[in-house]
């Protein structure tokens, strides 16, 4: 039986090809639900159901503290988490951590509180 000869190294040769693709460029809504995929929790029946519970309970007022609007049309209305859920199954869906809030004040007052952490 014959002797096996080595074989030679062909890596040496090779270009590195390291970071040679393109970066993935992503939409920032694309970038939410690939780190956020709870997101899609938003988008259920189960999710629209539990909303319009909510509403509901709070006679479609908003429940900011001095604001107090009422409208039937839900699309000027948004289901408030009061404790933020960061993904926790729990907390998303209890009614009880639910708050009806006008867009306006949703968008401006809560935003901004939740922002500076309270």
């Amino acid at each position: 039986m014959g002797k096996l000869k080595a074989i030679g190294s062909n890596l040496s040769r090779l270009k590195p090809a390291l970071g040679s693709l393109p970066p993935v460029e992503r939409t920032a809504s694309a970038e939410r639900q690939l780190f956020s995929p709870w997101r899609t929790w938003y988008k259920s029946a189960r999710w629209r159901a539990l909303r319009l519970l909510a509403f509901a309970r709070d006679l479609y007022t908003c429940q900011w503290p001095g604001c107090g609007f009422t409208t039937a049309n839900t699309s000027l209305l948004v289901a408030d988490h009061r404790k933020p859920h960061r993904g926790d199954e729990g907390l998303f869906w209890d009614i009880d951590n639910l708050q009806t809030l006008c867009k306006p004040c949703h968008d401006r007052h809560k935003q901004r509180a939740e922002r500076r952490g309270e």
